[in-house]
């Protein structure tokens, strides 16, 4: 059955409707950012760009990087954004924008994460880059779909749900083991958190008080197992649990800027995450 018009909502020119984007206007190989400034720090290494396309803070640009065809996109912040991000790039591929019908044969993508986070460990600094294997998500975008953990997951869903005395249970979901494995071979091997805010949701104290005062503390002791959370952000869960659903290859890159143990700030922030991208870019075009 066609889906209708309230539930894909298409642009006067047939782009999907916050993307503003059409199927030939993407790669197969996403990188995602949140920055919209950072697109065109991604960007300015391709040896061509064909595609600028802006709407809000979805910027998109497309081009080859030593001939291999890359799209760069900016999602802005948060596991809400992600979640359109993902459904939207998903039908890009996956439907027929004209006949508003799912295809035959999907299309799986390669979405790659680049972000920046924040050490939970002591042991892991800043200044270094680090690859989600385990992410768990603290947002509520999980209750709202169908998704399934593996026995696995739910045991540290539940650990977390236990130790944190939450009302509700957090999501756990595994990235891509492909994607991991090419990209992040020499990169800190961790399990992200993701958050639904900035302040509060990661321990952070300006005007209002927490009302878990240890938080920071509980995520950096807990431990199920060799289980451990290594970073935290507000975007991963939402990719990798969409990805899974979606049927994409999803991982998740960080440039470790500051340390919430030792209270540390990366002085040295942005060449960070320029190093990041450029290993990244080099990565992807060993990537068939």
């Amino acid at each position: 059955m066609p889906i209708a018009e309230s539930e894909l909502i298409l642009n006067a020119d047939g782009s999907v409707y916050h993307l503003n984007l059409l199927p030939e206007h993407i790669s197969d190989t996403i990188i995602t950012v949140g920055d919209p400034e950072r697109v065109p720090r991604i960007s300015k290494y391709f040896d061509s760009i064909e595609v600028e396309i802006a709407k809000r803070e979805f910027v998109t640009h497309t081009g080859y990087y030593k001939g291999k065809r890359l799209t760069v996109l900016s999602t802005g912040m948060g596991t809400d954004n992600v979640e359109i991000v993902m459904n939207e790039l998903d039908a890009l591929v996956n439907i027929d924008l004209v006949s508003r019908e799912v295809t035959d044969d999907p299309i799986s993508l390669k979405i790659i994460r680049i972000g920046t986070s924040g050490s939970l460990q002591e042991s892991i600094p800043v200044g270094s880059h680090l690859v989600t294997e385990y992410a768990i998500g603290l947002d509520p975008l999980m209750q709202f779909y169908p998704f399934v953990q593996t026995g696995y997951e739910n045991t540290i869903s539940s650990a977390l749900q236990e130790s944190l005395q939450l009302g509700y249970q957090p999501y756990c979901v595994k990235g891509s083991d492909i994607l991991r494995e090419q990209l992040g071979k020499d990169l800190i091997t961790g399990n992200t958190l993701t958050c639904p805010g900035f302040y509060a949701p990661q321990g952070r104290v300006l005007r209002l008080e927490l009302k878990d005062a240890d938080l920071v503390t509980n995520f950096n002791r807990f431990k199920v197992d060799d289980f451990w959370l290594t970073n935290f952000e507000m975007e991963t869960a939402g990719y990798y649990a969409l990805g899974v659903m979606l049927g994409h290859e999803v991982v998740s890159l960080n440039a470790i800027v500051v340390n919430r143990i030792t209270k540390q700030f990366d002085p040295n922030a942005e060449q960070t995450v320029e190093n990041l991208i450029t290993k990244t870019l080099d990565r992807l075009v060993a990537i068939s």
